[in-house]
């Protein structure tokens, strides 16, 4: 398999991703509706949907989500998750291969998993499944890289005992990218501070939820999370520590 497929990568990582992974600040569906006009029974497909945060947050403003997932184990905690709510559904389908049916949803969601696409052949499938005045809604969270000791030592951290941190990492797009590749199809863009507070626990379970993090056995492991004990004490404060975002959203059309 190749090593940076995202089909597999998480699946023995997803009891962590669900608990630890960070949500969207409430500002972003708020744009989506008041600036980008989505309405209110939007039906949204949520593209690489994973466990289903990003779906949540759709299911709570009252959307019916479609949650198109390839990975099996994240696909399936979505449903354990969320299968409750009325209008949600998940399949197993690709960015690329959705199978979804025509003209279907009012709205693409693609969360945090757009650098794992083929970019330019998910614009054909994208046009195919929305409706006529559709919207692409394309969104992450980028973790900031600088500002405090916490943040600056973290990400030292991950280019000492990571993986494949730093061929990761590259893969995000910065908002140039974003920019040509919406083109004249571009509606609006910006973003939003966001914060998690994580005690030392939930910051080990936001680690190891990281692909590019060394799992139980690996001989980085242990060192791993012996510096992150080691940051921790150093800079937490009351006993946490801010993992701070800038929350980056982009719609349009593909």
């Amino acid at each position: 398999m190749n090593q940076l497929d995202p089909t597999e990568r998480f699946s023995n990582r997803v009891a962590d991703y669900v608990r630890y992974r960070p949500d969207y600040p409430p500002a972003l569906i708020a744009w989506l509706h008041a600036e980008m006009h989505v309405g209110q029974g939007a039906r949204v497909a949520d593209i690489g949907a994973g466990t289903g945060i990003s779906s949540k947050m759709f299911l709570d403003a009252g959307h019916a989500v479609v949650a198109v997932e390839p990975n099996a184990a994240m696909r399936e905690a979505a449903l354990e998750w969320l299968d409750g709510n009325a209008g949600f559904s998940a399949v197993d389908g690709s960015a690329e291969t959705t199978t979804l049916a025509d003209a279907s949803v009012d709205l693409v969601s693609s969360a945090q998993s757009f650098h794992w696409f083929d970019e330019q052949a998910v614009k054909p499938e994208w046009r195919r499944i929305l409706r006529p005045d559709g919207l692409v809604a394309i969104y992450w969270n980028s973790r900031r890289l600088e500002g405090t000791a916490f943040l600056e030592g973290y990400e030292k951290l991950l280019h000492d005992y990571g993986t494949d941190y730093a061929r990761v990492s590259e893969r995000y797009y910065d908002d140039a990218h974003m920019l040509r590749w919406f083109g004249a199809g571009l509606r609006g863009y910006t973003r939003f501070p966001h914060v998690q507070e994580l005690d030392f626990d939930a910051l080990r379970g936001r680690l190891l939820s990281s692909s590019f993090a060394p799992p139980a056995g690996h001989p980085r492991h242990a060192p791993m999370l012996a510096a992150l004990r080691e940051l921790f004490d150093a800079t937490s404060v009351d006993g946490t520590v801010d993992f701070a975002y800038d929350t980056r959203i982009f719609a349009g059309t593909p």
